[in-house]
């Protein structure tokens, strides 16, 4: 299978690669975690135009159509510096979002924002009690005239504080666990009847709690049929997992050469830690763990873009082994760093919490060895 990149893919990586190396140094990360947004608004409009932010929109909305292999290539270099600006929350699930189901008026109005960095989007799917369940949906819409009129309330909406429109999956016919009777809906955050309760993530991110209170929202702010959301909703988590999965690849890759650069350079008993034959083991162990990530998250989203009918199934197998092999790299960067590897002050121990929130995002690794046996 040939894996090279494009002329044009491998410009991508190389002007994000450079971002990162450039504005996300350990320190720079930590002020910023610290400010108000949890992320810098310069860098986002410096991603505005650099083209990022529209490099998946579709062309007819203004984008530069690309697919979920340019989305891996951004995603994997973010995950090398754990970048904070919502590209995630806003493009990666937002804007695909109402790219598959929003009508064309809708995504006249809101894709131009989106891409110059103007408007930033949420996307609301999980509750209480649903655990990794897109389909367990209690937050319910009822028509009013021509309105709809939402109450529930979503909780872990990512960078859902500073977002402009939060979309959000109602249920509007059947049961609780119906897939039928699922539908999303455009709103505003500044609407009446919406409050967002925002937070910072162990991971230093930021991500809130949305409650809707008789929240009306015209119909024209439905995004696809009537009852018939699951289906995007569905197709969208499969670009998440995909997405957050190449972050998780660049983080293990950081996490595996900086501990092989600090054993190499820790001496005990007046030798490199590196001249032990069970620390050699141990990277070794590390490194094909991350290589075959690598390799299965390749084959994943080259099997999303050409629509394979085993793309999910492949999926399933990709987010069970970035769970798996992200706490094993993780666990051991740590304990070869020894207490160090827990501090603040050193990287390791952000990127492991990083990996391990990654892990939790749209099922982890134990549900999705359920769904990939089934």
């Amino acid at each position: 299978m040939n894996f090279e990149l494009s002329e044009e893919q491998q410009l991508i990586q190389d002007s994000v690669a450079k971002f990162v190396q450039d504005n996300y140094a350990l320190e720079e990360r930590q002020k910023l975690v610290a400010g108000k947004t949890g992320f810098s608004a310069e860098h986002w409009s410096t991603m505005a135009e650099l083209g990022w932010l529209g490099l998946t929109v579709n062309e007819a909305d203004g984008g530069f159509g690309g697919n979920q292999i340019d989305t891996m290539l951004v995603m994997e270099q973010f995950g090398k510096g754990l970048v904070l600006e919502p590209f995630f929350a806003s493009i990666v699930l937002g804007a695909r979002a109402l790219g598959l189901g929003g009508s064309e008026a809708l995504r006249a109005e809101l894709m131009p924002g989106i891409i110059d960095g103007s408007r930033q989007l949420a996307l609301a799917y999980a509750e209480e009690q649903s655990r990794f369940d897109l389909d367990d949906v209690v937050t319910h819409a009822k028509v009013d005239g021509s309105d709809f009129v939402i109450n529930g309330t979503k909780c872990m909406v990512q960078s859902a504080a500073t977002a402009d429109q939060i979309i959000v999956s109602a249920r509007t016919s059947g049961g609780q666990t119906d897939r039928g009777g699922i539908s999303l809906f455009v709103v505003d955050a500044s609407a009446d009847g919406v409050q967002v309760t925002g937070f910072p993530t162990v991971d230093g991110l930021q991500s809130a709690e949305v409650k809707l209170t008789d929240v009306a929202v015209p119909a024209d702010r439905l995004i696809g049929e009537l009852d018939q959301g699951y289906a995007i909703l569905e197709a969208v988590a499969m670009d998440g997992i995909l997405a957050v999965s190449a972050e998780a690849v660049g983080a293990m890759e950081m996490l595996y050469k900086d501990t092989v650069e600090y054993i190499s350079e820790r001496e005990q008993f007046d030798h490199p830690l590196s001249d032990f034959q069970v620390l050699q083991h141990r990277m070794v162990d590390m490194f094909m763990e991350y290589e075959q990530c690598k390799s299965l998250l390749y084959r994943a989203t080259l099997e999303a873009v050409q629509g394979g009918t085993e793309a999910m199934r492949t999926v399933h197998a990709l987010k069970h082994y970035v769970g798996k092999a992200g706490v094993m790299i993780g666990e051991n960067a740590v304990q070869s760093h020894g207490g160090m590897g827990v501090t603040e002050e050193l990287r390791i121990g952000h990127f492991f919490k990083r990996l391990l929130v990654i892990d939790a995002q749209f099922g982890n690794s134990d549900y999705h060895l359920e769904k990939f046996a089934a």
